[in-house]
């Protein structure tokens, strides 16, 4: 699947601290119905059997919506489960890596937090790069908070779709207009919600505001 700008619109990052009563595979199919524009599944507890199982029920679910399914980190498991991506972070295997063991025909999604390493990634084969965290979070506690220069700067830098993340919700989205992002990447914002499915029409109704002012 070709990466195309309009998928980072509105991009869920799965987060197995909310999974309550309903599956993870529940929640993602709420968030699919509700308008999300590509999935991430981010999975740090699970051993690899039971992380691959979970990666082809959800990538069988994006299939179904015909929305991109990205694999945080594991390689080997974005290709046995057959993913349309991976995504890596600064300090997860090099792009050049994940490029070449992935082959061109996977997505290919790079964490980056400067103009240097967006370039970097791009040379790599980066498809789409993620930055952040553009708000404070509490989702990832190793990471900086960038700057508004910092994330024009590099929008600007490269020619590839970019997704900001990083404690963005409802009340924060539209802070981003005009920054030159394609879309946001949300964590909590979409399954901390009881109403997975309605929180993610108010926030792709948002995300198309953003993109547009």
């Amino acid at each position: 699947m070709k990466c195309d700008k309009r998928h980072m619109l509105l991009y869920a990052v799965t987060d197995r601290a909310w999974v309550g009563e309903r599956t993870l595979g529940e929640q993602v199919e709420a968030a699919l119905k509700g308008g999300v524009t590509c999935v991430q599944l981010r999975e740090k507890e699970l051993d690899a059997e039971a992380f691959l199982k979970e990666a082809r029920e959800i990538c069988a679910l994006c299939r179904r919506y015909g929305v991109p399914f990205i694999v945080n980190d594991n390689v080997d498991a974005a290709i046995a489960c057959g993913a349309d991506g991976i995504h890596v972070g600064q300090e997860d295997m090099a792009a050049g890596e994940v490029r070449r063991r992935a082959g061109d025909a996977m997505i290919l999604g790079v964490s980056v937090h400067t103009v240097e390493e967006a370039r970097r990634a791009v040379r790599e084969g980066a498809d789409y790069l993620g930055l952040g965290a553009v708000f404070p979070t509490s989702t990832k506690t190793d990471v900086d908070q960038m700057s508004n220069e910092t994330l024009r700067a590099i929008c600007d830098a490269v020619d590839v779709p970019v997704v900001a993340i990083g404690g963005i919700h409802q009340d924060s989205l539209l802070a981003l207009s005009g920054s030159g992002v394609d879309g946001v990447a949300l964590v909590s914002a979409i399954f901390s919600e009881e109403d997975i499915e309605g929180a993610c029409r108010k926030l792709r109704a948002l995300a198309e505001r953003m993109v547009r002012a």
